[in-house]
């Protein structure tokens, strides 16, 4: 009867861990929806929403040390309850992120660089951060080199953006202190959508090692 409340608590830990994944997701996209639209209300609501995740967090970090400490899992248990552990800090700082992206949000001049769609990068990487979590939901481990690979064409998306931002920048003639906010407000933002898609490898490198003990992608 132990053993089987015990394998219920870890079963419910994934359910939670994957419950956590869902509202941070929702938040990221209701922060680029706000960004497409200049929405300051919903950039408002996404931003006081924050407090929610960062409970779940707690109450979560809080069940992986009680199944550390009263559980004493080892082997592949061992991996599964470390490996969410680390899944829900990654989570926590999405979620960080979708508030600075809902920052932006109600700020900046969305005319300034046509050529730059934040809105399409972000959803890529909201995918991507989806991905991932279905990776860890269903054990897939081949998975998790997709998931790499896919960052790695986010990268080359968001260095060219920035790219654009310098360009640009350059290129003006009259460089005051209005245009330096903007440069600076949108490089934050490239930077902080390529975060994300670095928090989704985070992710995808822990269901690796929790799946097949493989490190390969930890970095």
């Amino acid at each position: 009867m132990a053993r089987i409340e015990y394998q219920e608590q870890l079963e419910q830990l994934r359910e939670d861990v994957l419950e956590m994944s869902d509202v941070v997701c929702q938040r990221l996209r209701r922060a680029l929806e706000a960004y497409e639209t200049t929405d300051a209300a919903l950039a408002n609501r996404v931003i006081a929403g924050d407090h929610e995740v960062n409970e779940l967090y707690l109450d979560l970090e809080g069940d992986c040390i009680d199944l550390f400490a009263l559980q004493q899992p080892v082997a592949g248990d061992l991996r599964f309850i470390a490996s969410s552990f680390k899944i829900i800090t990654d989570l926590e700082r999405i979620a960080d992120l979708a508030v600075n992206l809902a920052e932006y949000a109600k700020r900046g001049d969305r005319e300034r660089y046509p050529d730059i769609d934040v809105v399409h990068i972000g959803t890529e990487i909201v995918l991507l951060v989806e991905d991932a979590m279905r990776a860890y939901a269903t054990n897939d481990a081949d998975a998790t080199y997709g998931i790499a690979a896919t960052d790695d064409e986010i990268d080359e998306l968001c260095g060219r953006a920035s790219r654009i931002v310098a360009r640009d920048l350059v290129e003006t003639d009259v460089v005051n202190d209005d245009l330096l906010e903007e440069v600076s407000r949108m490089l934050l933002t490239i930077r902080d959508l390529e975060r994300v898609g670095d928090h989704a490898v985070n992710i995808a490198a822990r269901t690796l090692y929790m799946v097949e003990n493989d490190d390969e992608l930890i970095y």
